[in-house]
């Protein structure tokens, strides 16, 4: 497998697919079983976002290397409505769809490092990273 995986999102099937090459990818860094359900649950998350709100866009999948520690990095993109209020957008208590009830808050707390980016009429960038424990 590559060190980088695009699934365009515009369907149910590619957020399944989206899932599967998360977890097949973040399986070569040598994640625990744990880890793997929480990388692909936020990866699930963030692609169904791009599905509801704006119906299609992309999820690129890839491994990093930051001075030895190995991890993956989920970026999610569209071209869709853009958030609004980013600040409401991350709070726990808000929701405005049926996801799995996690939403952005509960996909930033699932990963190591989690940056949004959105902008009214031009799209959302999320951008994830989970960092592998060190192989000893």
């Amino acid at each position: 497998m590559t060190d980088e995986v695009r699934v365009s999102v515009s369907s149910d099937a590619d957020v399944v697919e989206a899932r599967e090459k998360g977890r097949e990818l973040s399986a070569t860094l040598g994640f625990s079983s744990i880890d793997l359900t929480l990388i692909v649950t936020a990866i699930s998350e963030v692609a169904r976002n791009i599905l509801l709100y704006a119906k299609q866009g992309e999820i690129v999948l890839r491994l990093d290397n930051n001075g030895g520690q190995h991890g993956i990095v989920v970026v999610a993109r569209d071209d869709g409505p853009g958030i609004p209020d980013l600040e409401l957008a991350m709070r726990d208590s808000y929701s405005t769809g049926n996801g799995l009830g996690l939403g952005l808050p509960g996909a930033r707390r699932l990963m190591d490092e989690f940056e949004i980016e959105s902008e009214i009429s031009k799209g959302t960038t999320i951008v994830m990273k989970k960092w592998a424990p060190e192989r000893v």
